[in-house]
């Protein structure tokens, strides 16, 4: 299973890439193969100042070797080794009225001492985090989320949407990071579900990706945007940074594993502000945002 995912994730970052740098127009991805030194290694994708993406990043890797002490005391074994493949993506767009989106989409493998698999899994994702909240994309998003998860099992949708709201909150600030999307882990085999079962409902959820962003990509691209409102997009930035790095999982997992620094910080935007008790004006684009943001919804 881990080649056969492994291959996968290769092909659809290919997909993925290719299809972005021909929306962009200007700017194309820059490749970059690394080796980790604990074992395994992968390939960065990194896009910068283009048309439309000021920095986004589409990132594959797989990494193996002694289990890290974090991952021993989270799962209460004294030792062991483990594999881990998965592909990551954010694109930060440079005009505000595009929204940000991140997704992953991954597999885990645990062994014995004698090499045995004694777990396995697959996890993943696809979340917004616009600037400008604009419903019929927030719609559209979602709707091609639950398409692709009722393929499978109609209780998958509101299940995984449930808990990606759950999980991109920023429980510091008592707000989401944006409208959500889907989130799940530690797909396992089980007796109504094989291991295959789950392969083909992740890579179902990946090859929807393109279909849920872009055609709001090149909707919103068209429209004009203010100095102000680009303001707005960066403050906003600044609340996707703090998720980041206060509370995403993954994230905290490189940074104390040794992970490469800059394939777990590709996720960053390159203009970010902060302003003292910054609070939008009542009535405007951007409190419609926050209000959306404070409580998620049902959008479909």
């Amino acid at each position: 299973m881990k080649e056969h995912f492994y291959t996968y994730i290769q092909s659809l970052q290919d997909t993925i890439t290719s299809k972005l740098e021909e929306v962009d127009g200007k700017a194309t991805f820059v490749e970059d193969l690394w080796n980790r030194p604990e074992g395994g290694g992968g390939r960065t994708r990194v896009i910068e100042n283009g048309n439309v993406f000021e920095k986004g990043g589409v990132n594959i890797s797989a990494v193996e070797g002694v289990l890290p002490q974090i991952l021993r005391d989270n799962f209460g074994v004294k030792e062991g080794n483990f594999f881990a493949c998965g592909l990551s993506l954010v694109l930060h767009p440079k005009n505000p009225m595009v929204p940000t989106v991140h997704a992953n989409w991954r597999y885990f493998e645990m062994y014995d001492e004698q090499g045995k698999i004694v777990t396995q899994w697959f996890g993943g994702g696809q979340d917004l985090t616009p600037y400008y909240l604009f419903d019929e994309d927030a719609i559209h998003f979602h709707t091609v989320c639950k398409n692709a998860c009722d393929k499978h099992n109609q209780e998958f949708y509101p299940r995984y949407k449930k808990r990606c709201d759950e999980y991109f909150w920023n429980a510091h600030r008592d707000e989401a990071r944006g409208i959500g999307g889907l989130f799940f882990d530690h797909l396992k085999e089980t007796d109504e579900y094989s291991l295959q079962d789950r392969y083909d409902f992740v890579t179902e959820i990946g090859n929807s990706f393109l279909e849920s962003y872009v055609p709001i990509v090149e909707r919103c691209q068209q429209l004009s945007y203010s100095e102000s409102q680009r303001d707005w997009q960066e403050i906003r930035r600044g609340r996707y940074v703090e998720f980041n790095l206060v509370h995403d999982k993954g994230t905290l997992f490189g940074l104390k594993t040794n992970g490469r620094i800059e394939s777990i910080l590709m996720s960053l935007p390159p203009k970010v502000q902060w302003h003292y008790n910054n609070a939008p004006e009542v009535g405007s684009d951007e409190a419609y945002l926050v209000s959306i943001l404070q409580k998620p919804i049902q959008w479909i």
